[in-house]
């Protein structure tokens, strides 16, 4: 499939860098996008993308995407945390604003296919393709892809899908190019922490109780946007065994608070199912991942209405947090993914 035109989106790292490098390698012409992003470090990351794209000989292209960024993924972050939920931006952001609008823009501009650094494969079953997990298990980055759809699966490139990270710093040492080794956070508009970033954002310390799962008073918190599901740290509740976040109800302000075993579920309500292609016949039953590092397990899905559904593992698991996406493998192969139902991860233990 060499002479394709194809949009690389770049952003002065290794791993978009080197997916550059591959596809011009392997005949391509290559042409680099920068997202304008509303980030604090953006002229630093703008001067670094340039370097990068004059020693590869390649056009460099901005494409100023901050204000739907800060509308679709900052804006709907921020308010997701106030109301006790953990969100995932990255793969809010991966669907609407890098596989969405800058897609838009490179198609616009002529390219015949948009490639990313992501740690991922392109893969085929019966004709169709999808979302396929990297060589790199240690890095693998399919998760965070989960929702994109069949069209934009279709238009997608992912250079070093077949390939380990340690791998892809030896081809830029062989072609001079230093890089630190420091890997980029998950979030990119966190680099000052999440407290600092929510301050940023107007969002004050507002007190409330910590509670046991029958309603007992035995702390105090400084805003539940401070706390994720299985977080122990910052309860300040002293007692011979620590207790844990079991619980976030935004709407009362309340932290609930448990032991370790508390922590585990077996069941969780779904909302906002999507698929990659059609639906798979209900019920489904396949490995279900609940986190970027969580290991998949086995469960059982069936509906609960339009694009909802009830998830059953086999085994229970830790820490199911209400606002995070739960991820649908067949072998390596992302089938689609629906969002954890606020509150319902501790059905069982209420």
């Amino acid at each position: 499939m060499a002479g394709l035109t194809v949009g690389v989106a770049m952003s002065g790292g290794v791993d978009s860098t080197m997916a550059a490098s591959l596809l011009r390698e392997q005949g391509h012409r290559v042409h680099g996008f920068f997202m304008l992003l509303p980030l604090p470090d953006l002229e630093a990351q703008l001067r670094r993308v340039r370097e990068v794209a004059a020693r590869l000989s390649i056009s460099l292209e901005c494409i100023d995407l901050r204000r739907p960024f800060h509308e679709q993924i900052i804006g709907a972050f921020t308010a997701r945390y106030q109301a006790g939920l953990t969100p995932n931006p990255c793969i809010h952001c991966n669907q609407a604003i890098k596989f969405g609008l800058l897609a838009h823009a490179m198609r616009t501009a002529g390219m015949d296919r948009i490639a990313t650094g992501h740690y991922a494969r392109i893969a085929q079953d019966g004709g169709r393709l999808f979302v396929a997990r990297g060589a790199d298990r240690s890095k693998d980055q399919s998760y965070f892809l989960a929702r994109l759809t069949a069209e934009q699966v279709h238009r997608t490139l992912f250079p070093l899908g077949d390939r380990t990270k340690a791998q892809v710093y030896e081809r830029a040492a062989s072609l001079g190019f230093q890089f630190s080794g420091q890997e980029s956070q998950d979030v990119c508009f966190l680099g000052a922490g999440l407290s600092a970033f929510l301050a940023d954002q107007g969002i004050r310390e507002q007190t409330g109780p910590v509670v046991t799962n029958d309603g007992r008073q035995i702390g105090e918190h400084r805003g539940v946007w401070q706390y994720t599901i299985g977080q122990r740290r910052g309860l300040g509740v002293p007692d011979a065994t620590p207790w844990y976040v079991v619980g976030l109800d935004g709407a009362s302000n309340r932290v609930i608070a448990g032991k370790q075993e508390d922590l585990f579920a077996s069941r969780c309500t779904l909302r906002a199912l999507a698929w990659t292609h059609e639906p798979p016949p209900l019920p489904w039953r396949g490995l279900v991942q609940l986190r970027s590092r969580h290991t998949p397990a086995l469960a059982e899905l069936t509906p609960a209405g339009p694009d909802a559904g009830h998830l059953v593992f086999d085994c229970p698991q830790r820490a199911i947090t209400p606002g995070q996406f739960a991820v649908f493998y067949e072998d390596d192969r992302v089938l689609g993914s629906a969002i954890i139902g606020a509150g319902e991860a501790a059905e069982e233990r209420s």
